[in-house]
């Protein structure tokens, strides 16, 4: 399951992310973001931390660094 959502993610930067302007307001970038999140917490916490930092990427959010948080 991990592996199929980061294949997704990684298709979405091959392929769709070249098409539109480079606007990203975080440091990393949300699909390294998903990547890392994926890779640390596992498909069920991973993709809800993705979810999560996606829907903060908006004009009216200031963005800066946000790192995956530690595992606990």
């Amino acid at each position: 399951m991990k592996g199929l959502l980061k294949g997704l993610v990684l298709f979405y930067r091959k392929f769709i992310s070249p098409l539109k302007p480079p606007t990203c307001r975080f440091y990393p970038t949300c699909s390294q973001y998903a990547l890392d999140a994926l890779e640390l917490h596992g498909p069920t916490k991973g993709s809800w931390l993705a979810v999560k930092r996606v829907c903060k990427c908006h004009p009216f959010h200031p963005g800066g660094i946000d790192h995956v948080p530690p595992k606990s």
